[in-house]
């Protein structure tokens, strides 16, 4: 688990005021579904309706969304996000762009995504 240090500006990744952006070590711990319905804790999606269905493509983005700006445990960046999926959805996530530069400043990859 990492959360991303303040960069060479003194300025931290942030996902909102207040919140880190939490950033796994590498792409393949990101072991989360790839289909089905999942339904997010409410500590990282506080509406009524939390289910996902991974067939649904911007479902799938929006599940996305929240867990990478909502959490703060690297368990739940791990069970709910894979790895392969993120790099294949990556330019499409709308996200802060604290949370889009911990991410791509730990895993270079996904900036060619």
């Amino acid at each position: 688990m990492q959360a991303v240090s303040p960069t060479t500006a003194g300025v931290a990744f942030v996902a909102r005021p207040g919140r880190p952006t939490l950033v796994t070590g590498t792409l393949t711990e990101l072991r989360g579904p790839t289909r089905g319905v999942v339904e997010l804790p409410v500590r990282l999606m506080w509406c009524a309706d939390r289910a996902f269905d991974l067939a649904d493509h911007d479902q799938l983005l929006w599940m996305y969304e929240n867990v990478l700006r909502e959490t703060t445990n690297v368990d739940d960046l791990r069970s709910l996000v894979d790895g392969r999926i993120l790099r294949r959805v990556w330019r499409q996530l709308n996200l802060p762009r604290g949370v889009r530069l911990a991410w791509e400043t730990r895993h270079r990859s996904l900036r060619s995504a």
